[in-house]
């Protein structure tokens, strides 16, 4: 049986693919209700509160090269936060001059995620930094020689003691993962959207309300739902009508659970900020917003859309588009004599 919300959102799919409810009816908005919420401020978490050193320390971390093993790549190699997260390639820079083999997803946003990674082998964002700082394809680091690198850097052990005031020893791994998580949980774009979804209806206009009204109408929001506008599940690719074989190279989820049914499955991405976030899909292999509304609706919902509801949709998604935080890349701390040196990569 169907649980109250989900019913609540087949309701509202259906009257919109029935044309019970107009771009510009009130009715739009209450069906939007049922499916989208406003972002928050920011992303606090139960288990992880967001006292101010830690988010200092988090940010002064997210661009320390020195934590990769050559000193040429951070976090924000990778998640440029003056490019809404992403750094624009198809697949991303990885030690020794290699390539990654998926497309950097944006780091804004990210908060309530139901996972991390295309194939949500991280299910908290402390794990996912954890991973980045240690993972050979990311920073290459190893968690001794981490260790070693904040401890020969002073400032980090006064900023340690502050961020982890309970710890005896706060130099840690999981520590640095834990301010990092922290940082990043700050890092929420309001836009437009948030406006609409708090009752300013005039925030989109008549085109951007059509945009939305096709956009659920046509079931894109069965997925794409939430704060997030997605994020919060997985789904398989292709799971309407068989995508192209060069899109199956990689295995997705399956790869993690070994389950069958996770074969080529994939963490649905949040479409926060999308217009800004390309190229597209786990493999960067769309270049443009209208070309993969098109791909994702003939493959995922076994629809061939009209140039008109494109237009439409992908003036819709504009809308997620939201404020970057003024953030600026802060200086590095002096490094002491003991600093590991630099190692090929």
């Amino acid at each position: 049986m169907l649980s109250t919300p989900s019913c609540r959102l087949l309701a509202a799919g259906l009257c919109l693919s029935a044309g019970l409810v107009a771009a510009e009816s009130p009715s739009l908005h209450e069906a939007a209700m049922i499916v989208f919420k406003p972002l928050p401020e920011r992303f606090d978490s139960p288990e992880a509160p967001l006292p101010g050193p830690r988010v200092d320390l988090g940010k002064l971390l997210f661009f320390e090269r020195r934590l990769s093993k050559s000193h040429e790549l951070s976090c924000a190699s990778c998640h440029e936060l003056g490019k809404f997260g992403v750094d624009g390639q198809r697949t991303s820079a990885a030690p020794r001059k290699a390539k990654t083999r998926r497309n950097a997803q944006t780091v804004f946003n990210s908060g309530n995620h139901v996972g991390f990674y295309w194939d949500g082998r991280a299910s908290t964002l402390e794990e996912q930094a954890k991973l980045a700082l240690t993972d050979p394809l990311e920073l290459g680091g190893e968690a001794a020689r981490l260790v070693k690198v904040l401890r020969a850097i002073p400032d980090y052990q006064g900023l340690f003691a502050k961020a982890f005031p309970d710890d005896k020893d706060p130099i840690s791994l999981d520590n640095a993962a834990r301010a990092l998580a922290a940082f990043e949980r700050t890092l929420v774009t309001p836009s437009r959207f948030d406006a609409y979804l708090k009752g300013k209806e005039a925030a989109l206009t008549e085109q951007e309300r059509h945009g939305l009204m096709t956009f659920m109408s046509l079931g894109c929001m069965v997925c794409h739902k939430g704060e997030g506008v997605g994020g919060g599940m997985y789904q398989s690719l292709g799971f309407a009508v068989s995508v192209p074989p060069e899109f199956l190279v990689d295995q997705g989820r399956f790869e993690i659970t070994k389950k069958e049914d996770d074969r080529h499955r994939f963490r649905v991405p949040s479409l926060r900020n999308v217009e800004k976030t390309g190229p597209y899909l786990h493999d960067g292999s769309l270049a443009t917003l209208d070309e993969t509304v098109r791909f994702m609706a003939k493959y995922q919902l076994g629809k061939d859309m009209t140039a008109e509801e494109v237009g439409a949709v992908v003036a819709f998604l504009k809308t997620l588009t939201g404020e970057l935080p003024q953030l600026k890349a802060p200086a590095a701390p002096v490094a002491g004599k003991d600093l590991p040196a630099p190692e090929p990569g």
